[in-house]
């Protein structure tokens, strides 16, 4: 099932910019850490006051046939508390108006990393084979190798019999929950040490998923499944405790030469950094002609270069002195933008190094330049944020319907590019409407940017943003808007120094009776 929103009738466009204002609310990310936990069988119960017994290796020895005694036995016939309070919760949605699906929009499941394993996965119903086969395709487990099977435990044990297991097994088995243990039981006869396993039940129940924790299994879903819950679950499963968090990647990209998507991504970076207040990172990938050193009046270092160079050597203080501090929140990784050697570089590289910087900062904005490559088809897939900047003309039509296209192709569960229409309203240049496309794209703009050459020609003459150069213009309200929605976070009340202030009119009006000088505060909001 796609997540991607319906698509809804265009409306008349305001001269500025037209979006929707609703954003999910922030994501912790900050990871709580998780002991590893070893897939292992039950053991029974030693004597009262007896010393705790070393247990063997799985492969040691056999373990006993599993008692007649059922090991789960609820107090009360038809006891589920965990379905009582899904019922309360569905209750509660539905009086908002809300469907309830059991799974989170793909804003709300965090950033996932996994990294490169394999997963086997033995299935019974058709529907959770559709789930596994769409969840492999993700763009979060492509570096694992998934291999899905028809079957459930049965079919687990009989393989791994004969072979050794993967670091992840996924098992469904629709049995009662006593025979759900007898198999898990038989399962871990055949496992080796260190597996991971997830179970998919039937039984939405606290005492079997205690039970069934008590046994060692890393993780238990409820069927029905869809993808996103599929790939959230094995996520959370290889999170790294000693990274803090997982930088969220937004790639900015352009439907053609000139179309303005490098000035989008560094104004729109400025904006989340300054007005946002979030710990944000540039890195400029136009390697022979890129201009963030520019727009920043930096001088631009090999950072990008050098990082690509030796991507294996990567760590924490190599790439802080790799960076160029721009702000105290905003740094950059500039281009070298030199014609003497010729960018040779793998795919490989520009993932690991794109990895790598995410464990720098909340938010790690990719600037793309115009061409076509391995490299650039794999990272605006595996970006956590496509924003595809166009101009309202036939040649943009046609190359951001095809990224478009491509990218949803690339990306089955996630919500479509962002569509950003850029130097609108040039004089005396004919263009096509907003609505008509944004209907031939099948995506709803989500910023127009009016033209305005004074002032992105004076900032980018002086090394400055929009923020800075034009704080008033509808260009800056709509880098402020374009950085709520691809940071998925609301403006602070008071954003610093340079907000806005509320009363700085009455302050400078307001007079001291004795003519003394204006206070401090109406100095510092006085016009210049």
């Amino acid at each position: 099932m796609s997540t991607a929103p319906a698509p809804r009738e265009f409306g008349s466009f305001d001269d500025a910019f037209d979006v929707d204002m609703e954003f999910a609310p922030p994501v912790d990310d900050v990871a709580a850490p998780r002991s590893p936990l070893q897939f292992t069988p039950a053991a029974s119960a030693p004597p009262a006051g007896a010393a705790p017994q070393p247990q063997p290796p799985l492969h040691a020895a056999p373990l006993a046939p599993v008692p007649a005694v059922p090991a789960y036995a609820p107090d009360a016939a038809g006891f589920n508390p965990v379905g009582d309070v899904v019922a309360q919760a569905q209750a509660s949605l539905m009086d908002t108006g809300l469907a309830f699906t059991g799974l989170a929009p793909a804003s709300n499941i965090g950033e996932v990393s996994v990294p490169r394993i394999a997963i086997h996965v033995f299935a019974e119903r058709q529907d959770t084979l559709a789930s596994a086969e769409r969840a492999a395709q993700d763009r979060r487990l492509s570096r694992a190798t998934t291999q899905i099977r028809v079957g459930g435990v049965a079919a687990a044990v009989e393989t791994y019999q004969h072979e050794p297991t993967p670091p992840l097994i996924i098992v469904e088995c629709l049995k009662d929950p006593q025979t759900l243990l007898s198999e898990v039981d038989q399962l871990a006869e055949v496992c080796d040490a260190g597996t991971k396993v997830v179970v998919i039940g039937a039984t939405n129940d606290i005492i079997l998923f205690r039970e069934l924790m008590r046994r060692g299994v890393s993780e238990y879903l409820v069927a029905p499944l869809q993808p996103l819950q599929l790939i959230a679950a094995i996520g959370g499963l290889f999170n790294d405790p000693a990274q803090p968090f997982v930088g969220r990647t937004i790639a900015f990209v352009g439907a053609r030469g000139g179309a303005g998507a490098s000035a989008v991504a560094h104004n729109t970076a400025y904006a989340i950094s300054e007005r946002i207040g979030a710990n944000t990172v540039i890195v400029d990938y136009d390697l022979p002609f890129g201009t963030a050193g520019l727009d920043f009046n930096q001088d631009p270092l090999n950072g990008v270069a050098d990082a690509l160079g030796q991507p294996d050597r990567l760590d924490s203080t190599l790439l802080d002195r790799m960076m160029v501090r721009c702000t105290d929140k905003l740094s950059l990784f500039a281009a070298p933008a030199s014609l003497d050697t010729d960018w040779d570089i793998s795919t490989e590289a520009f993932e690991e190094v794109t990895n790598q910087i995410r464990a720098t900062a909340p938010f790690v904005v990719l600037d793309l330049p115009h061409l076509w490559s391995p490299w650039m088809r794999r990272t605006l897939i595996s970006a956590d944020e496509v924003v595809v900047v166009a101009t309202p003309d036939l040649a943009s039509l046609r190359n951001a319907k095809n990224m478009i296209d491509l990218i949803r192709q690339g990306r089955p569960n996630d919500a479509p590019p962002r569509l950003v229409l850029n130097q609108v309203g040039v004089p005396g240049r004919p263009e096509i409407p907003a609505k008509d496309f944004g209907a031939a794209l099948g995506v709803h703009p989500s910023l127009i940017i009016p033209f305005d050459a004074k002032t992105f020609g004076a900032a980018a003459n002086n090394g400055q943003m929009i923020l800075d150069a034009g704080a008033k213009t509808k260009s800056a309200e709509a880098f402020q808007t374009l950085a709520q929605i691809v940071s998925r976070r609301e403006l602070p009340m008071v954003a610093g120094p340079k907000a806005k202030p509320a009363k700085a009119g009455k302050a400078e009006k307001a007079k001291p009776a004795d003519g003394a000088s204006k206070s401090l505060f109406a100095n510092m909001f006085k016009k210049r």
